[in-house]
């Protein structure tokens, strides 16, 4: 008995020192150990029952071993790839590599497509399906079987899309984009997409260059896979993922065709395996405290304007207090220090070459939240320590940015009582005190009849007025803000004007643009009331806008104001549950009944 005591007190001593080492083992092979709880998927594939079968049978159709079901994560890997969407349309290959790294970290990758969003195709605007892409999101993770998700997208609405779904599962998730195309070139010159096309056309109608140098640039401009080679909406929205924390660095600027952006892609496959084995789901990113980051960087890059709905919609899911005057607080003295098209002279491919977000983040690391967390396992901070910038011209030092002040500016008035927004780094500086009579367009088909007709009633000093494009008018709050000038003024050469819609720009767009206002004027707002001649105060500086006619006359018109016409196609479908449930643009346009979330659990089977 003594023996046998002392032999088992042996091997219970063993066994405690073998436990204490573990977690030093355990790093030391390059391992994180944490206190594992049962993993979501189990729910499904470890049930020792007929659904279980079930489940595990038809997966194991497609040749998954056995041991594929034996706790190991399973991790979604949600694919916006389409031949419709000319930027994620290399998304597939991306994705072989994402696989390569959750195998290789021990998980289980299983590809599942969702709704793509083709900016430069999708009518009447991809904006409108933006939320059909988030319900469809959300609702594949939640009635899926995995463990974490890694969200493959890039153009335009795919990322905002996937993020506001995948918050409102709140699953473990991180973002790997499409990357921005290679540079245009075209005779000689390095064009940018989209702003080249604005810059193209405004020259091909006053005459300075022919209609057929211009459609000749076509394929220069497009030039391989990727989103847009200027800091427009995508690059903006692969900026702000690094920001968010949501995104390993380099997620913004590596080419779309570069071997590091698949490398980066392997890399993300293992650290999502990684923040399941953590029990880091995306809510443990996106605090209040990223979000103001992602304000601070979208400044410093001069990112879009459409940044400002993703957000605040995101935001929402979230359960984030974001507020739109926080975009004016949090950017109002951060200087522009990305040299990029449309507000300077660089495309992405050099601001990647340049250093890429970590150099931007770097020379404002004094006022970022640096301790905010990554999905890639270091403090936003630790990222910025890191970055360093190899090219001054294109990441410009804080003693010589491209310009002293960016962000957003945030105007108020009894034009815009909801709020509007201008980027001031993108229009002209002369402009932005202004005061002019209103020249008013009812709709966006009497913009296009009427722009360049010769006896339009217009001038320099003009404030062009466009109705009726806002989130439900319209439907889907188009990219039709940056209204082309009337030819007869290009052909005089006025190349600016400040313009006023409910619409958003191009974030390739460049112009003295008044976006976004509201409430908008199929709601009655008071963009709806604008007559021709009206006199329209813009004041930047001051942060206002003003429409100057007297209080009693503005009720008048309001009082008279007709039902707003039903918007083209709403009267069934999902356009139909749009139009009867999108908010305005300053609370992100997001469905009402979307905004927070309802979490992964699923209480009953399928069977």
């Amino acid at each position: 008995m003594h023996k046998s005591y002392q032999y088992d007190h042996v091997n219970d001593r063993l066994a405690q020192l073998l436990s204490s080492f573990a977690d030093d083992i355990a790093i030391v092979m390059g391992k994180q150990v944490t206190d594992k709880k049962a993993r979501r998927s189990a729910a499904v594939y470890g049930k020792r029952d007929r659904d279980g079968f079930i489940h595990r049978s038809w997966m194991k159709s497609q040749g998954l071993p056995d041991d594929s079901f034996d706790g190991r994560p399973i991790i979604g890997l949600c694919n916006t790839w389409s031949e419709l969407t000319p930027c994620n349309a290399h998304l597939r290959i991306l994705a072989e590599h994402v696989k390569r790294g959750v195998w290789q970290a021990g998980g289980v990758p299983v590809e599942f497509p969702v709704s793509s969003l083709g900016e430069t195709q999708m009518r009447p605007t991809a904006m409108l399906f933006r939320n059909l892409l988030a319900m469809d999101v959300e609702e594949a993770l939640r009635g899926y079987a995995m463990d974490g998700v890694v969200l493959l997208g890039g153009c335009d609405k795919t990322t905002p899309g996937q993020l506001m779904g995948a918050a409102s599962v709140d699953l473990p998730a991180i973002v790997v984009s499409s990357g921005p195309m290679l540079s245009g070139k075209f005779r000689g010159e390095t064009i940018g997409s989209g702003t080249d096309v604005w810059r193209l056309s405004e020259a091909a109608r006053a005459g300075e260059i022919s209609e057929e140098t211009f459609f000749s640039a076509e394929a220069a401009m497009s030039r391989s896979a990727g989103v847009c080679n200027t800091m427009g909406t995508a690059s903006t929205i692969g900026s702000l993922s690094e920001a968010l924390g949501v995104a390993l660095p380099g997620n913004a600027s590596i080419p779309a065709v570069d071997a590091r952006r698949r490398t980066m892609a392997h890399e993300a496959g293992r650290r999502i395996v990684a923040l399941v084995e953590e029990d880091k789901p995306l809510s443990t990113f996106l605090s209040r405290a990223a979000f103001e980051n992602a304000i601070l960087v979208h400044a410093a890059v001069g990112g879009s304007t459409n940044a400002v709905v993703h957000l605040l919609a995101l935001a929402g899911r979230c359960g984030v207090d974001l507020q739109l005057e926080d975009f004016d607080r949090f950017s109002r003295d951060v200087p522009l220090l990305a040299n990029l098209l449309p507000s300077g002279e660089y495309l992405m491919e050099d601001f990647d070459y340049a250093g890429g977000m970590p150099a931007i983040m770097n020379r404002i690391a004094d006022r970022l939240r640096g301790t905010a967390p990554t999905v890639g396992g270091q403090m936003i901070g630790e990222v910025a320590a890191s970055g360093e910038c190899f090219n001054d011209a294109v990441i410009r030092p804080l003693d010589t940015p491209v310009q002293s002040s960016s962000g957003t500016w945030v105007l108020r008035g009894n034009l815009c009582p909801g709020g509007a927004i201008i980027k001031p780094n993108a229009a002209t500086p002369e402009l932005l005190t202004h005061e002019g009579p209103a020249v008013v367009f009812e709709s966006i088909e009497d913009f296009k009849a009427r722009v360049d007709d010769p006896d339009l009633e217009i001038t320099e000093d003009s404030v062009m007025v466009l109705k009726q494009c806002g989130p439900k008018g319209y439907p889907g709050m188009p990219e039709v803000g940056n209204m082309p000038l009337p030819k007869k003024l290009l052909q005089a050469g006025v190349r600016d004007m400040v313009r006023l819609s409910d619409a958003r720009m191009s974030g390739t767009a460049y112009g003295t643009v008044v976006l976004h206002i509201s409430p908008e004027s199929h709601l009655g707002g008071p963009l709806a009331v604008v007559q021709n001649g009206d006199r329209i105060k813009l004041d930047g500086p001051a942060r206002s806008l003003t429409l100057l006619v007297d209080d009693a006359e503005l009720e008048k018109r309001k009082a008279e104001l007709s039902a707003p016409m039903a918007p083209p196609n709403s009267e069934r479908g999902y356009v139909h549950l749009h139009v009867n449930h999108v908010e305005q643009a300053d609370k992100g346009c997001d469905l009402d009944f979307l905004v927070g979330k309802s979490g992964a659990t699923v209480t009953r089977e399928s069977h």
